[in-house]
């Protein structure tokens, strides 16, 4: 499914009074809710059947294992790189390649830090500062959500 798709897809819901919408085109399958609890416009991905994990439900009281994630999330230090959208997270190019970074890896500004693939494009983040790479908070092709931090740069 494209982006041009996507974009009118989203202008329908936000423009009329359907409160969710969900299209499946292939293995592809895209959910497009609309609430006051989300922002609007706001867009989930779902995984094809059989490969999708199961998650705490955003609302009511968090799961316990979910309790320690946050507190992790919490302690690091330094600026956050936040991932731009929603897609799969990748640290290198290909999988038999190096990561574009590591643990203690001295970046420069504009310099490529990972890939995130939203809908079969690959797209490269790049770092907004210039610094050293205290923490990686995301593991190579987990899902990442639009704001979900995925580096410490100190």
């Amino acid at each position: 499914m494209d982006l041009r798709k996507l974009k009118t897809l989203i202008d329908l819901v936000a423009e009329s009074d359907i409160a969710e919408l969900e299209v499946t085109e292939g293995e592809s399958k895209v959910r497009i809710v609309k609430s006051s609890a989300i922002p609007q416009n706001q867009m989930v991905m779902m995984q094809p059947q059989g490969m999708q994990q199961h998650y705490a439900p955003a609302h009511g009281a968090p799961a316990p294992a979910a309790a320690p994630v946050a507190a992790v999330v919490a302690e690091p230090t330094g600026h956050i790189v936040k991932s731009p959208m929603v897609g799969t997270f990748y640290r290198s190019s290909s999988p038999g390649s190096a990561a574009f970074v590591e643990v203690g890896s001295a970046i420069k500004e504009g310099e490529t830090l990972c890939i995130i693939e939203a809908m079969k494009l690959l797209n490269e983040i790049d770092s907004d500062i210039s610094g050293i790479v205290t923490k990686i908070l995301v593991e190579n092709g987990q899902p990442v959500e639009f704001g979900q931090p995925l580096f410490v740069i100190g």
